[in-house]
């Protein structure tokens, strides 16, 4: 009997590289095929993410202007329909800052930060947000990203697709020595989400009524794309 071992490498579909192939012992048999599959689709979450940053001479003088940003930012997630208790906090911090010139390091105000997370799933409240924020000088820096919630299901359609993949070219190196591709024996599956970072954009200027529309607006969302890998053996008949 003759044994057959096939390793099929596709071009990455992901802009990260995929890892090897699992070390199988080759079958008698039997033909073991790896490939790529992936699938995109838009996202269905926006996360905001802004900072709360505010320094005095006091920790309790920081404190208590924190505390108007942060009720300022309950008026405008209010205004524009969201409870604020579906906004959530990341961390909270009151540091000390320290007049780096002077030799003794002495201490010449505090600084109370706090990080705040949004999701949104109506798009169209983004650029409201992001501009009423602004104009309020609430979010020392602001970030937008895209999310998929149901990964799972995403998941599953890019495995699958991996697999009619490594399925077809089982197929094809079968037909071609004369032999017919039988029941799965062996399969191991690894799977990616695309991540895009979100880069901090500093607070911008309050816009007037005149103003051009919100940098957000009018753009569609970049798409969500999820890649499977699937190594797969294959009994020949």
């Amino acid at each position: 009997m003759k044994v057959f071992l096939l390793s099929l490498c596709f071009l990455a579909l992901a802009p990260f590289a995929l890892p090897q192939a699992p070390t199988v012992s080759a079958q008698p048999n039997t033909v073991f095929v790896g490939a790529d599959g992936k699938f995109e689709t838009a996202p269905d979450t926006a996360v905001l993410q802004f900072n709360i940053n505010a320094q005095a001479d006091s920790a309790k003088e920081a404190y208590a202007l924190a505390s108007q940003q942060a009720e300022k930012t309950r008026e405008v997630l209010r205004a524009n329909g969201i409870d604020p208790k579906t906004a959530e906090i990341g961390f909270y911090s009151t540091n000390p800052m320290y007049d780096w010139k002077n030799p003794k390091r002495r201490i010449v105000g505090y600084q109370v930060s706090t990080s705040v997370s949004l999701k949104l799933k109506d798009f169209s409240k983004v650029a409201p947000i992001t501009q009423q924020l602004a104009e309020s000088n609430v979010g020392d820096s602001q970030s937008l990203s895209y999310a998929l919630e149901n990964i799972d299901q995403a998941k599953a359609k890019a495995v699958a697709d991996a697999y009619r993949r490594a399925h077809a070219s089982a197929d094809a190196l079968a037909s071609a020595s004369g032999r017919s591709v039988g029941e799965l024996s062996y399969a191991s599956v690894d799977t990616f989400e695309n991540i895009h970072v979100a880069v901090p954009q500093k607070r911008v200027m309050a816009m007037s009524a005149n103003a051009a529309p919100a940098p957000t607006e009018e753009f569609t969302p970049q798409n969500v794309t999820v890649t499977a890998r699937v190594n797969a053996m294959f009994t020949l008949k």
